[in-house]
């Protein structure tokens, strides 16, 4: 998931070491990675997720992107500035920028991408809402010149125009009634941007990618990168040791020591701005008492699960800004330590109690929750585990396994779930308005559809202030007040695990999204 980044499809968070020097480059090199599905080529299709996002990051540049310290730098801006009171931004554009068919890339394609698929709200554009939040027009003022006209201020939105936020063709999309529906550009042959573009895709077996002679950058050192569709990590990890690709995350880390034992290939493990959740929708009254919410955590055992599911290599979760945020992060909020009997008073007090078969019963019904999950990485022993922890105090979990696309479908779009084990991937930014705000409930990103106008107001008032210090104050109140309520039940920030062939080099080691915003600086040794 987005968004995840979300564990993606393939992590690129490090920084290999022993790096070649440039002149072993080998001009003709391509590299190969993994997808777990299908992509779309199209980052704000509703459809678009982790299958999806780092091979859009490849074909689709946003106006920004990150620095090593994940800061907002240029990329196809190459400088804004907002107004005095925060409600315009104004961006001038690179010039001379060309799309993969020869046109130019002008202000009226930024126009296009925002006016007419991200703020209709009709099409429910991927990540909509968070710009709809904000964002109400944004004008092409000349060919290189753009202004988003604010609603309210939105300090980080350079920041969020780094996040999975491409540009697209305005004149590939002429005549097209529904975007979403544009098979040929989306799946098949899109017109890009960025250092590649594709060259071939094989339904359920490969995209293949060549160098874009068109990009405004420095000319990609590789001539191409492809990515084989392999849902199942096992056959991922079978194909990194037989050198049939070059780089997978590592969602099993009881792998780690298989991949370290060969000569071929180096582990990086990294931290990112990533938690784990439990979500619980809100639109099921049992939920909206932040009593059993707390009740469902507590009874959760946290430290184990990280030592069972990930081998030690994560730490609890105590809300969505993670540890990486080092000038944000707060650790002093209520913690849930692994607490059964406290799980059980607490749902005591919420008039739940035991029937005649264990399972806790409340006005004659039976404590029964339907918790789907995907069969992808770690979510089904994730869900697993959670059934069995909540069976200990009477709360009976019915689990559903399904594939991604699928799962993306039920629990995601059309929020048909009652609880759900995933995870958030973010920018590196406190400002979580988007996943937690009370308009992003049942079309957004609020995925447990909660709603509190406290943490609404927390949230724009973290989006007006300016100064670090102003910023701290806000998200440390936001946070305090999260670990309260638990919109979500967090489970923990784990570090990502990233396994890659030594003769892939160029990589700057930022995070998995950031990297690939740079990929022209990859390349591999003879």
């Amino acid at each position: 998931m987005k968004r995840t980044r979300t564990l993606t499809l393939i992590a690129l968070s490090l920084s290999l070491a022993g790096a070649a020097s440039a002149q072993t480059a080998d001009p003709s090199g391509t590299v190969t990675f993994v997808t777990t599905a299908d992509p779309t080529f199209n980052p704000w299709s509703p459809n678009a997720f982790v299958e999806s996002n780092l091979i859009n990051e490849l074909l689709f540049p946003g106006l920004t992107r990150w620095d090593k310290d994940l800061k907002p730098v240029p990329d196809l801006a190459t400088s804004w500035k907002a107004s005095a009171d925060g409600l315009k931004w104004t961006f001038t554009l690179r010039k001379n920028v060309k799309w993969s068919d020869g046109k130019p890339l002008t202000a009226d394609d930024v126009a296009f991408t925002f006016n007419d698929l991200v703020l209709k709200k009709e099409l429910g554009a991927n990540q909509g809402s968070t710009w709809r939040n904000s964002v109400t027009k944004v004008n092409a003022v000349n060919p290189t010149t753009v202004e988003f006209i604010l609603s309210r201020p939105w300090a980080s939105l350079p920041t969020y125009l780094a996040y999975y936020a491409g540009i697209l063709p305005k004149h590939a999309f002429a005549g097209v009634t529904d975007p979403w529906k544009f098979t040929a550009f989306n799946k098949q042959n899109p017109i890009s941007s960025g250092p590649f573009k594709i060259s071939q895709v094989v339904s359920g077996a490969t995209v293949r990618m060549v160098r874009n002679d068109n990009y405004w950058g420095e000319r990609p050192k590789l001539q191409g990168v492809t990515f084989k569709v392999v849902p199942d990590s096992n056959a991922q990890l079978a194909q990194l040791l037989s050198g049939d690709v070059d780089q997978i995350a590592i969602g099993n880390p009881e792998t780690v020591d298989r991949v370290k034992s060969s000569p071929n290939l180096t582990v990086d493990i990294a931290t990112a701005n990533i938690y784990y959740f439990v979500a619980l929708n809100q639109d099921d009254p049992r939920f909206k008492d932040a009593r059993v919410r707390q009740a469902l955590l507590y009874a959760i055992n946290r430290p184990a699960m990280i030592t069972s599911v990930l081998k030690g290599y994560g730490q609890v979760a105590t809300g969505p800004i993670a540890p990486i945020q080092k000038s944000f992060y707060n650790a002093k909020v209520q913690q849930y330590p692994y607490d059964p009997a406290k799980a059980k008073a607490l749902l005591a007090q919420a008039g739940w109690k035991p029937g005649p078969d264990g399972t806790l019963m409340k006005d004659g019904k039976p404590f029964v929750i339907s918790m789907p999950t995907a069969s992808y990485q770690q979510l089904v022993p994730i869900s697993l585990l959670v059934q069995q922890y909540w069976k200990d105090i009477g709360v009976k979990a019915e689990i559903k396994t399904m594939d991604w696309n699928s799962y993306i479908q039920q629990v995601i779009v059309k929020r048909d779930y009652q609880a759900s084990a995933a995870w958030w991937s973010t920018p590196a930014d406190p400002d979580v308005l988007p996943y937690y705000d009370s308009s992003a409930a049942n079309v957004g990103n609020n995925i447990p559809n909660y709603k509190n106008p406290k943490l609404d107001t927390l949230l724009e008032n973290g989006r007006k202030a300016s100064s670090l210090v102003a910023r701290r104050v806000v998200y440390n109140e936001a946070q305090a007040l999260m670990a309260k309520e638990l919109p979500y039940l967090y489970l923990w920030y784990p570090q990502s695990i990233t396994a890659s062939n030594k003769r892939v080099q160029g990589m700057r080691g930022i995070t998995q999204a950031a990297d690939f915003q740079y990929a022209n600086e990859w390349f591999v040794t003879k």
